[in-house]
């Protein structure tokens, strides 16, 4: 597998596309084996998109791109605005709240961070807030994606490595809503310092959130209901993802009546983008994963790892060390794909619960998406924003911080992502 990881990084830091470059190291590791047919290369790219779990990928894509045309995006907008309006740089308070919200309708965190600098961006500058700051906070609060339903990540870390999507989407909930406070805490201390008022005096009156929330309604229940649906049996995660679709459907054309044709074409066209770029990734991630399982990898890693501690927390901060160093250079979806077969069983083996596992390991990976040198949310927000990456990443420090402190609470306090599931679900025995 050394030949396999060389060509890998090799063909990255050539520029080669990631699905590509997948590709072409797990193929390399056929022709470097004996014994081997070449013909399970393209079994396994062919199998790995057969997965019925994986299909609620891009149902699920679909359904956030239905939504952010329908309305509900606007809606939930005004909402944030008014919970925050009375506090310390109140627009960069919004996309704390307002990807909180959003969790539960795109369910990417690149696709939120893009969405939220462009909505609230322009007011941001209008107000005075710097551009570096305010791209940091847009890409930043995006994070809280990852954990709340329905999350990329969290669909694909289930599929791989066999663990309970619905008791993933569960755990997500407590880590989510602790992010949006630790970063709306970050942002009324640096907003207090660089001077950025609140908008209003005071807080809005509990009729004004209120009559806020009715509208925001249909999008407030969405994640509740996938929770329902799952525990109870009546969906699949697969299933869910249709559901969602026409969830959005109906919401799009008879209550809301929103979306118009072309709109639902512009939609249909984003949709195909990102779902052939991810399924490229998943086809190409088998050939690369059957070469990790035939070498023996996790296995290897686990002695290593248990050879250094024993210890639960210790084991996750190694692990957490690693991620954070992959997810400098690689994808999220890539990350998640070829290290939850390695990464799994090796935390299992000191005792470490596979669901808090998943949400500290996609905390850790989606937060690569705005650290340098290859951050693909950082270089969107910096973009749309129109300041260097070197500036955001600078003036984003605080947020930073508010991200690694939310790190921390997860792996020293495993009860913050198992408590709903465990409520829900009831204890699991692994």
């Amino acid at each position: 597998m050394a030949i396999v990881f060389t060509v890998f990084l090799i063909l990255l830091l050539l520029g080669m596309p990631v699905a590509f470059a997948i590709g072409i190291s797990g193929f390399m590791f056929f022709l470097f084996t004996d014994g081997i047919p070449l013909t399970i290369t393209v079994q396994k790219a062919l199998s790995t998109t057969q997965s019925f779990t994986m299909l609620a990928i891009p149902l699920f894509i679909f359904a956030g791109n239905l939504m952010n045309h329908t309305g509900i995006t606007s809606r939930i907008m005004r909402l944030s605005n008014v919970i925050t309006g009375h506090m310390y740089g109140n627009i960069a308070q919004v996309s704390c709240v307002m990807s909180t919200l959003m969790g539960g309708v795109s369910g990417s965190a690149v696709a939120d961070a893009a969405m939220e600098s462009r909505i609230l961006g322009p007011e941001m500058l209008r107000r005075g807030y710097s551009r570096g700051w305010a791209a940091g906070i847009n890409g930043l609060s995006a994070l809280i994606v990852a954990t709340i339903p329905p999350s990329m990540g969290l669909i694909i870390y289930g599929s791989v490595g066999e663990v309970s999507i619905g008791r993933l989407f569960a755990a997500g909930l407590v880590p989510g809503a602790l992010m949006m406070v630790f970063l709306m805490g970050a942002v009324t201390i640096s907003a207090r310092r660089r001077g950025y008022v609140p908008e209003k005096a005071k807080m809005a009156s509990a009729k004004e959130i209120f009559t806020c929330c009715v509208e925001c309604i249909w999008a407030l229940l969405f994640p509740i209901m996938l929770l329902v649906f799952i525990r109870y049996g009546l969906m699949t995660p697969s299933e869910s993802g249709a559901f969602a679709v026409f969830y959005a459907l109906f919401v799009g054309t008879v209550i809301y009546r929103e979306l118009t044709w072309e709109k639902f074409r512009q939609t249909l066209f984003d949709s195909v983008k990102d779902i052939c770029s991810i399924t490229l990734i998943l086809a190409f991630s088998g050939i690369f994963g059957y070469g990790v399982v035939y070498d023996r990898l996790p296995q290897s890693i686990a002695g290593v790892l248990m050879g250094i501690t024993s210890s639960p927390a210790a084991m996750l901060i190694i692990v957490i060390l690693l991620l954070v160093a992959l997810g400098m250079f690689m994808e999220t979806t890539v990350i998640a794909l070829l290290m939850t077969p390695i990464l799994l069983p090796v935390v299992q083996s000191v005792g470490v619960d596979p669901v808090h596992f998943g949400i500290v390991m996609m905390t850790v990976v989606t937060f690569g998406v705005m650290t340098p040198p290859v951050g693909v949310a950082l270089y969107t927000v910096s973009t749309i924003m129109k300041c260097p990456p070197e500036e955001t990443t600078k003036e984003s420090m605080t947020f930073y911080i508010a991200i690694l402190c939310v790190i921390v609470v997860l792996v020293f306090i495993p009860s913050v992502s198992l408590f709903v599931p465990n409520l829900i679900f009831g204890v699991a025995q692994y």
